[in-house]
């Protein structure tokens, strides 16, 4: 009896030490973290390209087998600091493409940081060709008059959003005229025309890993498409007000921007469920995912809201992020045109009309957004996108705000700016210049 109890006993303490694969490849992971910030060797802000000192170590391996599985949506580690990486980017150093006639109003770069895919209220696109390295403009896609999109390639109203595929492959635009295109990004040529939605298309994001598309529109509603078919998936029904902007990841749901409804909704495909998020007072005009948990989002009455998916209220919330500007009088807030997130770090950008992009830190586990940084852009901010890697940070600038023409400013350029951001050769400490 005394044998069989202590059998147990040791029974019991093995259960208890198993681990998962996932928690393995997580403990792995955090170890050679700290090996490298020991080493001082620790460029956080591309798993592919960290260092393994002494050759591929089992803890090397689950690293970047951790880091894929996050890309996948598997595992949610903790975020990269990579805000503790960047410096103030130098104005000097920062690119303009001009070839748009009018505004800009929305871009998406490829997904190997070669091409910038840029359009604007001409309607007319400039597809998968502006080359980020040399600047130059590759190919063109001019519009038509509205009614003759099936004779033109290009569309015939202002395009208001676009998305790329994971892949690469496909490229999505959407226009004022209801309409959805899909091209192929390598070739320019235009594949398939998506007609189904009652207003204007305002959002559009493919869901990482997949040819699955989901759109948004001024109707209210959002649509699943399978874009490899051809096919119409679902219609989604729950904002009150025009949905201005839309993003998705990994998993089946995406999240809305919900205009002068003033919410914010994650969509669970699977489960034709919603949640509703609230603590915005304006309309809610941008929002992007940083990570599977956490999102962020902008409103015309010039709040940065960071959210938890878990969370009803903000987790963080900056008020006239961008300031206040003289308007008939009356001292009103600049309103945030654009955000963007630099996908798993605590690195964010926005967007306004106050003469300047800012970049932030999402601070204290996502409970705390902080102003790192101003980079003088003049022109209303219509799109934020950084690159994937992180080196450089594209703004779309027009002389009007995409969706109307309530001020111009005639000194702005209609440009597509590129950014810089300049890394430090190793990780940084807490007390380093910038990382407040």
């Amino acid at each position: 009896s005394l044998s069989l109890g202590r059998r147990r006993r040791e029974a019991a303490a093995e259960e208890e030490l198993e681990e998962t694969p996932q928690e393995k490849k997580l403990r792995l992971a955090k170890q050679y973290l700290e090996e490298l910030r020991q080493l001082g060797e620790c460029p956080l802000g591309d798993t592919q390209a960290w260092p393994a000192p002494h050759g591929p170590s089992p803890a090397h391996s689950a690293v970047l087998g951790y880091s894929q599985a996050w890309g996948r949506g598997r595992g949610s580690p903790a975020h990269i600091p990579l805000s503790l990486q960047v410096q103030p980017p130098d104005p000097a150093s920062i690119r303009v493409l001009r070839g748009h006639q009018l505004p800009v109003t929305c871009l998406v770069i490829s997904p190997d940081d070669r091409f910038i895919f840029s359009a604007s209220k001409d309607g007319s696109l400039i597809k998968c060709k502006w080359e980020v390295d040399s600047g130059k403009r590759l190919c063109v896609v001019p519009g038509g008059k509205k009614g003759t999109e099936e004779r033109h390639m290009g569309h015939a109203s202002h395009i208001l959003c676009m998305a790329i595929s994971s892949d690469g492959k496909y490229l999505a635009t959407g226009d004022r005229n209801k309409l959805i295109m899909i091209w192929d990004a390598a070739t320019c040529k235009r594949l398939h025309i998506f007609t189904g939605h009652r207003d204007a298309v305002s959002g559009l994001s493919f869901r990482k890993g997949t040819h699955q598309l989901y759109s948004a529109s001024h109707d209210r509603c959002v649509k699943v498409w399978n874009v490899a078919e051809n096919a119409y998936v679902e219609t989604l029904f729950g904002h009150q007000d025009v949905i201005t902007g839309l993003d998705s990841l990994s998993r089946e749901c995406c999240v809305t921007a919900g205009g002068r409804d003033g919410t914010v909704r994650l969509w669970k495909i699977p489960e034709e469920t919603q949640l509703v998020f609230s603590g915005h007072q304006g309309s809610i005009d941008c929002i992007q995912l940083i990570n599977e948990e956490h999102m962020v989002s902008g409103a015309d009455d010039g709040s940065l809201a960071l959210w938890g998916l878990t969370k009803k209220k903000p987790l963080a919330l900056a008020r006239q992020a961008h300031g206040v500007q003289e308007a008939q009088g009356l001292e009103q807030p600049y309103w945030i045109s654009a955000v963007a997130a630099l996908r798993n770090s605590d690195l964010l950008a926005t967007g306004s009309h106050s003469a300047s992009v800012k970049l932030w830190k999402c601070g204290e586990g996502f409970r705390k957004l902080e102003h790192l940084w101003d980079i003088p852009l003049m022109g209303f901010v219509n799109s934020l996108k950084f690159s994937s890697s992180g080196d450089f940070l594209v703004a779309g600038i027009g002389q009007e705000h995409r969706l109307g023409r309530w001020w111009r400013i005639k000194e702005a350029k209609n440009s597509i700016c590129i950014i810089p951001l300049k890394q430090r050769a190793t990780a940084s400490g807490p007390e380093s210049p910038g990382s407040s």
